[in-house]
């Protein structure tokens, strides 16, 4: 039997979990042309991206996601020393559904599919997101985006949603393992409505902290795995 019989739904963090959104963040703004003759890296890029993007958030919860990434890049090329345009604010807007899939996502969620109910709860919009699941190919038992929360990750509102709409389907709170990269929009706030969770440490061999911030707190996720391939081995062991 696996440790992880007694769940019957996986709820996900969409982005940093599943879609490499550090290297298509990179890669957007590395695209800018102000960019061209400066030297920056890939990790002072996400540093200047997670100082801004989640404060902005905070502050505008009610705000589209593609609004917030043009926001976000007009400060992130501030922090980069450069000034862009709103054709660049624009580019990182719209990026996210060309943002790569993991190379082991697509077929990890088949597989984990097969035994359990898939959920993503994503602080992306329900459009940009619909652009990532092409890629993705998963077919998603309930899909809660920042549209439908009406707020953003670690904001308790999205993960009261995502137990009062799991309820519905007849799924109750002790049957839900939330599977996320992110300490900070994820772990943290699960732990804190006494959900059960799952890290999938996509920066273990990186280090540091990329495009999200620091956890808010001490947090201890209850396993640990590396890629979604070694999560779903072990589920479906």
């Amino acid at each position: 039997m696996s440790r992880f019989d007694a769940f019957e739904a996986l709820s996900f963090d969409c982005y940093g979990t599943l879609i490499d959104w550090e290297t298509g963040i990179v890669k957007a703004i590395k695209g800018w042309p102000q960019l061209s003759s400066i030297d920056r890296g890939g990790e002072e890029i996400l540093a200047a991206f997670a100082a801004h993007e989640s404060k902005i958030q905070a502050t505008k919860p009610r705000v589209n996601y593609t609004e917030i990434l043009s926001e976000c890049a007009f400060l992130v090329a501030d922090d980069l020393g450069i000034t862009i345009g709103e054709e660049q604010a624009a580019e990182l807007a719209n990026s996210v559904g060309d943002w790569p899939p993991f190379s082991d996502s697509k077929d990890s969620l088949r597989l984990l599919g097969e035994k359990f109910k898939l959920i993503i709860l994503s602080n992306v919009d329900r459009v940009s997101f619909s652009r990532s699941n092409k890629l993705l190919k998963a077919k998603f038992d309930l899909v809660i985006t920042a549209d439908d929360a009406g707020s953003y990750k670690p904001d308790s509102a999205n993960f009261q949603l995502l137990i009062d709409r799991a309820s519905s389907l007849g799924i109750q709170k002790d049957r839900i393992l939330h599977v996320a990269q992110s300490l900070f929009h994820d772990h943290y706030p699960a732990k804190s409505f006494g959900l059960s969770t799952v890290w999938i440490d996509r920066r273990a061999h990186i280090g540091g902290w990329g495009a999200t911030p620091p956890p808010q707190g001490s947090v201890e996720p209850d396993w640990r795995f590396q890629s979604m391939e070694d999560f779903a081995a072990a589920c479906l062991s």
